[in-house]
């Protein structure tokens, strides 16, 4: 298993790209990868499962496609419409 915290962290987008690439690779290879991270690019193109936490709540599990629909994620990332 590999664990990595904000692995993007200071990164362009060309170096947040080839990082994609270097952990589906990982991946492929049959290592368990796990990533908290804040670049939503970066973990909905990495990612089967996804867990959302909103001030150490957890507001939102499953799939990466499932993820982005989520009112509750959407509201915590994005705001409420007035």
């Amino acid at each position: 298993m590999l664990l990595l915290d904000e692995p993007a962290a200071g990164l362009n987008d060309t170096e947040t790209a080839e990082l994609v690439t270097m952990l589906r690779a990982i991946r492929a290879s049959n290592i368990t990868v796990l990533v908290v991270e804040h670049n939503m690019s970066l973990v909905m193109g990495v990612a089967d499962q996804v867990i959302v936490l909103d001030a150490g709540r957890l507001i939102a599990t499953g799939r990466p496609a499932e993820i982005r629909a989520n009112k509750a994620v959407i509201e915590a990332y994005l705001g409420r419409e007035a």
